[in-house]
């Protein structure tokens, strides 16, 4: 039947179609003149108009400033109404719980961090997403009810068969086979669980270094050694949610380990995982390897490393072995997936800049046939978080700019 909302080519379609293309425009490029917008999305002037006004009694812009700068008076400027939507995301990691809501234009308005000490949990996750989930509402002046998705971050994957997280026997608490189902009881909006690997890719894809790219790896190195797979611009997160976990690839110079599944470790974690800086540094004669927590060890060694410049420097030495090491996993991931980009990411790879990118980018010509550019990731600030909003947005602004309804 003619007429009807889902139809293609009907004039409720049009409208749609041309309102999301302006809506997308502002977010954009920021706030425009309805000219500009005019311009921009091929429309005429009073089909601009008449856009800009349905746009803005269905609250989804605001009438702004002026333009400036030219004789007469200024234009209108329209930009978005940032409390149209909000979204939140989450970063689950031991020992922390990271939350952020942003508003519709992507603006984080709030942000809470909830310790979670312990190898075992003192209060019941459900408790946890939602104590993190309520400090960032309460900071963003909002009510959980104002937030339309979540999306949640995680080490490991939730196996779509059985519910139960995979891959991350060290985040305590978190392998309830009901687990899911207690969250969405407790939660009023949509909630999506995410690879936390992927997520950092989703960020830089979406804001960073692999802005444009249709296919890449992200290689990440922190808590854990895990890569992130984007094939034709979408996540390849295979059968189990387990692609990706590169953490547990058998390499050349490292012991094969067997049943990883009970060790949670495998040979390239080994081998060039963040744990494994610190000792590899003290055989190589650096001196004063800092104390604390491995993570953060191994950030500042591959930073100081970075600075070295003498070839006979024990740092230099250290740089040139982990970048060896690093090359050497990634090598039979460029030979198999033949990306566009490889993107570095993760504390102990950021911290080595543009200094380790060029020693893994030398080594990896050297190791495999095929030879992606390398490129340092741009998203250091909590990158997972970023990805988690950003994930969340994307769903948020489709379902608050469909205007066909």
């Amino acid at each position: 039947m003619a007429g009807t909302a889902g139809t293609p080519g009907t004039p409720r379609v049009l409208r749609a179609m041309n309102d999301r293309a302006a809506l997308d425009l502002l977010l954009e490029h920021g706030p425009l003149s309805r000219t500009r917008i005019g311009k921009l999305t091929g429309l005429s002037k009073p089909t601009a108009s008449q856009l800009l006004a349905r746009l803005e009694a269905a609250g989804l812009v605001l009438a702004g400033g002026t333009t400036e700068g030219r004789p007469g008076p200024g234009a209108q400027l329209y930009e978005v109404n940032p409390a149209a939507g909000y979204a939140a995301g989450l970063d689950v990691a031991p020992g922390r719980i990271l939350a952020a809501v942003a508003d519709v234009t992507g603006r984080m308005v709030g942000r809470y961090e909830l310790p979670t000490p312990g190898r075992r949990p003192a209060l019941p996750i459900v408790q946890q997403v939602t104590d993190a989930l309520d400090g960032a509402v309460k900071a963003a002046g909002l009510a959980r009810a104002d937030v339309h998705r979540l999306v949640i971050g995680t080490p490991g994957a939730f196996d779509p068969g059985t519910g139960r997280l995979r891959y991350a026997s060290h985040l305590p608490g978190w392998h309830s086979p009901t687990l899911l189902e207690e969250l969405a009881a407790a939660l009023p909006m949509p909630v999506e669980y995410e690879n936390d690997v992927n997520l950092a890719a989703v960020a830089e894809q979406r804001l960073g270094a692999a802005r444009g790219h249709e296919d890449f790896v992200l290689l990440w190195n922190q808590e854990g050694l895990g890569a992130a797979l984007v094939l034709g611009g979408r996540l390849h997160r295979g059968w189990t949610g387990g692609a990706g976990e590169v953490g547990f690839l058998p390499v050349p110079g490292a012991p094969l380990v067997r049943k990883v599944s009970r060790t949670g470790s495998g040979g390239f974690q080994e081998l060039a995982g963040s744990q494994a800086l610190p000792g590899l540094a003290r055989e190589l004669g650096v001196a004063d390897v800092p104390a604390g927590p491995y993570t953060e060890a191994a950030a500042a060694l591959v930073a100081r490393a970075a600075r070295a410049d003498s070839g006979d420097d024990p740092h230099r030495r250290l740089l040139q072995t982990y970048a060896t090491r690093l090359a050497t996993g990634l090598a039979s991931l460029v030979s198999v997936l033949d990306p566009e980009l490889v993107v570095l990411s993760g504390t102990s790879l950021t911290a080595g800049g543009e200094a380790l990118r060029d020693l893994v980018q030398d080594e990896l010509e050297e190791l495999a046939a095929s030879r992606p550019r390398l490129a340092v990731g741009d998203v250091t600030e909590h990158p997972v978080l970023r990805g988690a909003l950003e994930s969340a947005l994307a769903a948020t602004r489709d379902e608050v700019f469909d205007t066909s309804r």
